[in-house]
């Protein structure tokens, strides 16, 4: 293996660190957003059964919360293929 063998190896390494690590965090924060999804599912079922009306407010906020992750979703492919 020659020195430049060598040096691409470490880089390409380096490169599929940084984008497992991207991916870990991406995948942290995406575990997040659908865990406090489905706990707001069931907080509005729950609040449903019990006679109550989610706020539109916070409906529409969650609403834009999701909006902006699924805006992300193509940055973060574009980040990982290169």
């Amino acid at each position: 293996m020659t020195m430049y063998e060598t040096s691409e190896l470490h880089k390409r390494v380096a490169r599929y660190e940084s984008a497992v690590d991207e991916l870990r965090a991406a995948h942290q924060d995406i575990r997040t957003v659908l865990v406090d999804q489905v706990l707001y599912e069931r907080w509005q079922q729950i609040g449903a059964e019990l006679g109550f009306a989610a706020p539109a407010a916070a409906a529409a906020a969650q609403q834009q919360e999701l909006n902006a992750m699924n805006q992300q979703i193509p940055q973060m492919a574009e980040a990982w293929a290169g």
